[in-house]
């Protein structure tokens, strides 16, 4: 169940940091009765980016799968081997 603040009770600083990381979610702040902002612990965060740097290249690879910029495996290994003497 997400945790949903209003933005009056960001007063309290300490109280958010340790519920921020008490937590493996992102909390939700409110003004007005609407959403206005997110806040996380930088770990959840960072575990985010790396997801969707992952799902970015995934995409891109798929791109690139369909405009035919693809190599052949055996010849892109071979290749490989022989800069690499191996």
């Amino acid at each position: 169940m997400p945790q949903i603040i209003p933005i009056k009770d960001l007063k309290n600083t300490a109280n958010i940091s340790e519920l921020c990381h008490s937590l493996n979610e992102p909390i939700f702040i409110t003004k007005n009765g609407y959403g206005d902002m997110v806040l996380m612990n930088i770990d959840y965060y960072e575990a985010i980016l790396k997801k969707w740097e992952m799902y970015a290249d995934l995409n891109l690879s798929e791109e690139q799968i369909v405009q035919g910029k693809t190599k052949d495996a055996k010849r892109a290994l071979q290749s490989v081997r022989d800069k690499y003497g191996l």
